[in-house]
């Protein structure tokens, strides 16, 4: 079953947000921690459902990254500067990604970029939303583990997504958070999402296949629970290999990059019109994952 309306998930775990950009609230013991760091404009849904919901801002003691493309980090910034206390955490590729000029810079303007299309940009007069060079942390890696006081959150490194790419696992909770290195429950069907190598994208949902799993939570369009839940990660390995077929027939028919992300990307926004991003971000998207499948197939790779 899939679930996208904020709430409580289970007794240790909130979902809160929007349906589009969602982060998660893990309460333990010693304190909370949130995970991923959606997209800038949630801010202000995130103060009223702290509000709403009774959620003691002041226990939140630590924020996990699990990758950093702009609408998985964007109310990192401003929580950061609220709570300077807090403990940010990502991948050491990740805090390398943040620390690049160009990387803020992008961060920025896709952020403001989807929040006028969400019709959400009036959030920036509100609250200081841009990062800068002012937000750091600590780097976790493959194997690591996050204590949150009966709650042990285990870190794996999950790339193809993005290089930086981490998913957060809590065993005592059956409880799997993979951000986009796993299937985006989008509407009724997954999208899968291989931006920086389609390879090791499929490599990555190999590795979760085998995790037993109560809750998948997506950061976009909801979590996952029950039987649908056990079966995600199995289902989108499926789809991605249809995805993958279907992204080597359209370059094979073209044999040039643009024009084969023009064409998916136009196919794909007939199907899903609603879906967050804009073409123009999201052809980014389909570019990158175009150009690896075409290094594979031209034997560059």
């Amino acid at each position: 079953m899939r679930i996208r309306k904020p709430g409580k998930v289970q007794e240790r775990i909130w979902f809160l947000g929007r349906e589009e950009s969602g982060v998660y609230l893990l309460e333990g013991n010693n304190g909370s921690m949130i995970v991923s760091g959606g997209m800038s404009y949630i801010v202000s849904d995130l103060l009223q459902q702290f509000e709403e919901f009774g959620i003691d801002e002041n226990r939140i003691k630590k924020l996990l990254i699990l990758h950093s493309h702009f609408d998985h980090v964007g109310i990192v910034p401003f929580f950061k500067r609220r709570h300077p206390e807090i403990e940010v955490y990502a991948s050491l590729r990740g805090w390398e990604i943040l620390q690049m000029d160009k990387a803020i810079l992008t961060i920025n303007e896709f952020s403001r970029n989807v929040a006028k299309r969400m019709k959400k940009e009036d959030v920036y007069s509100t609250y200081d939303l841009e990062w800068r060079n002012d937000v750091s942390g600590k780097t976790v890696r493959e194997g690591d583990q996050i204590d949150l006081g009966g709650l042990e959150v285990s870190i794996l490194e999950i790339p193809g997504h993005s290089s930086c790419c981490i998913a957060a696992y809590v065993p005592e909770l059956k409880a799997l958070f993979p951000t986009d290195g796993g299937g985006i429950p989008f509407n009724e069907t997954i999208v899968t999402s291989g931006n920086s190598s389609y390879t090791k994208y499929q490599q990555s949902l190999e590795r979760l296949k085998d995790l037993d799993v109560d809750y998948y939570g997506a950061d976009h369009y909801g979590y996952v629970i029950g039987e649908e839940a056990w079966e995600f990660i199995p289902k989108s390995i499926e789809m991605a290999k249809k995805n993958r077929v279907l992204m080597e027939q359209v370059y094979r028919s073209t044999r040039d990059i643009d024009a084969a992300a023009q064409k998916l990307i136009s196919s794909f926004y007939e199907e899903n019109p609603s879906y967050f991003l804009s073409p123009e971000i999201f052809l980014d998207v389909y570019r990158q994952m175009v150009r690896h499948i075409a290094t594979v197939i031209e034997g560059k790779d």
